[in-house]
């Protein structure tokens, strides 16, 4: 557009139309938002910004661009939490003039707590200290913050850390480079590793394709948004799931991703919740139901978006739409006809959140649970439905990665449970166990009794599990183990692993096992913590004897607790100088 009067740019904010595109949880289908996208007639939203810019009257069209979106979304009668997108500088220089949102917000019917503003960039000039002033004055109001842009523009990594958002937006251009570029695989592994530390969602932008689609899930996105599942609509979604999309993406032969060893998060089922005030009528929920049939239920909520009450769908419509059911209830508080809510908060497992569910009265059975953050407001829900397939998923997955000798998971449950113990910066051992001889043991006893050894080994180790909790073990292929362990628990574990006498078909087995202790500066993944556990293994197999080597933090020494060196002829060398000797 032609430079003109900044008048005229923010009088054409009347002929912007808006696209409402939905923020998708792939593990459930749930449209857990809609971002707000603005269309301006004939040209494209940035010549709006630059010409306000030369004017120096940004913030004032970023603003009334937010309002407008607000006013368009009460115009489609949507429920659906909303995602507005605000300049970071507007946040710094202007602050006060986004009471126009708050005030729209009232205007509507709607809540500061349903409405998430997406702060992006540039964000180079910018005074991190009074960003970091603005957004905490912004979550005062009840807003929602999202950090916009990330990977590709100006965002330092440093700003999530401070910020802490509740949301991460990685951009387009670093998704357009999915699954080919391992750059941007580490990308996002990156930043969803930091999202973690935050306890941030990252949510995918610009998903274009089913490989791309594919090597997010690999990756442990959760949240999307692109054109692949729903494009950007003049109409914001009437339903609340998109379907068939937890269906489209299950990927049977793709590693499970699951940071938390105990499985994951229910956030990870997390979808709207429709809440509206405490003292809302009878009548006025039948409205919300009645106009959309998609809800299960309604939170009632106090002045602090606290959950109070729930009302769920079909027993609410069962009890106003009966004989007189209208003239007893309709003009009365709706909490009169509801239940307190299951409450859980975003450190809940969806195990837990599942126990709660199935605890419950049988005819609370499929109530939803009701997610709260740490200062009790809540942040959606959670539809049993949701759990009990979601849960049904993952034992189907884990059972598909137990070993079908032992029935003990494999290499990728271990290597989870050591990325969960660096992320938490533990100091703990892995232990690397193998059979001595086995090849010895199949040709001379039969394959038969070289797999009941394995699963006599296999149930040992499990029982290790049992007695001492900070233990996890793993059974990554043959006759070799792996074992995760507190250093508390590392010798009650070699002793009920390497103490009982073995023997298969009266031909006596002896075991090596190889221990690496790992703290937060010594090792930053499980690959490397594999690559160090080699040359152990090798050490622990050079002894006679069930043996028991260890290697320590900052030494290059091996330590051999268990196991003697092999005797040789007279006239030979007693160490070999390729080995370490045994350090007493």
């Amino acid at each position: 557009m032609r430079p003109g009067n900044i008048d005229s740019v923010l009088a054409l904010v009347d002929e912007v139309r808006f696209a409402f595109q939905p923020l998708i949880n792939i593990k459930t289908g749930a449209i857990v938002a809609v971002e707000a996208l603005a269309r301006p007639a004939g040209s494209h939203v940035q010549d709006l910004f630059r010409e306000a810019a030369r004017q120096r009257r940004l913030t004032e069209l970023d603003v009334s661009l937010a309002t407008a979106a607000l006013t368009s979304m009460a115009e489609h009668e949507s429920l659906l939490p909303l995602h507005l997108n605000i300049l970071g500088g507007t946040v710094i220089h202007d602050l006060p003039r986004l009471d126009a949102v708050r005030e729209k917000l009232r205007e509507i019917g709607r809540r500061e707590q349903e409405v998430t503003l997406e702060i992006g960039p540039p964000f180079a000039r910018l005074n991190p200290g009074q960003l970091l002033a603005g957004v905490d004055k912004l979550r005062g109001d009840g807003f929602q913050v999202a950090l916009d842009g990330v990977g590709e523009g100006d965002v330092p990594l440093t700003l999530i850390a401070d910020i802490g958002p509740a949301m991460v937006k990685l951009d387009r251009a670093v998704i357009a480079g999915l699954p080919d570029s391992t750059a941007r695989v580490a990308v996002v592994e990156a930043v969803r590793h930091l999202c973690e530390s935050t306890e941030s969602q990252l949510v995918a932008e610009g998903v274009e394709n089913e490989r791309q689609l594919t090597a997010l899930r690999r990756n442990g996105i959760r949240l999307v948004q692109g054109n692949l599942l729903a494009p950007a609509a003049r109409r914001p979604p009437t339903a609340s799931s998109v379907p068939g999309v937890a269906a489209e993406v299950t990927d049977p032969h793709g590693p499970s991703i699951n940071t938390l060893a105990t499985g994951p998060r229910v956030t990870e089922f997390l979808s709207p919740a429709t809440m509206l005030p405490i003292d809302a009528t009878a009548d006025k929920v039948r409205s919300v139901l009645a106009d959309h049939p998609e809800i299960s239920g309604v939170v009632l909520v106090d002045d602090e978006n606290r959950p109070v009450w729930t009302i769920d769908r079909n027993r609410f419509l069962l009890a106003v739409t009966g004989p007189y059911g209208h003239a007893l209830h309709a003009k009365r508080p709706a909490s009169r006809l509801a239940d307190k809510p299951r409450v859980v908060n975003t450190a809940t497992t969806a195990m837990e959140a599942l126990s709660l569910v199935t605890r419950s009265d049988q005819y609370r059975m499929y109530d939803d649970a009701i997610v709260v953050d740490e200062s009790g407001r809540c942040l959606g829900a959670v539809r049993a439905g949701d759990l009990i397939r979601g849960m049904a998923e993952l034992k189907v997955e884990e059972a598909a990665a137990l070993n079908p000798l032992t029935r003990l998971p494999g290499s990728d449950a271990i290597a989870r449970d050591v990325a969960r113990r660096i992320a938490a910066g533990e100091i703990f051992a892995v232990s690397w166990l193998d059979i001595d001889s086995f090849k010895k043991v199949n040709d001379t006893a039969g394959f038969s009794a070289g797999d009941d050894l394995i699963r006599v080994i296999g149930r040992s180790l499990t029982d290790a599990a049992t007695a001492l909790s900070s233990v996890q073990v793993g059974h990554v292929g043959g006759d070799d183990f792996l074992l995760v362990a507190a250093l508390d628990d590392l010798v009650p574990l070699a002793e009920l692993v390497l103490d009982p006498p073995r023997s298969a078909e009266h031909l006596a087995v002896s075991l090596s096992l190889a221990t690496l202790v790992c703290t937060p500066t010594t090792v930053d993944s499980y690959d490397e913590v594999s690559t160090k556990l080699a040359p152990l293994k090798q050490r622990a197999k050079s002894l006679t004897g069930s043996s028991w080597v260890m290697s320590r933090p900052g030494s290059d020494r091996i330590e051999v607790l268990r196991g003697e060196q092999p005797a040789v002829p007279p006239g030979f060398p007693t160490h070999d100088p390729e080995l370490p000797g045994p350090a007493w």
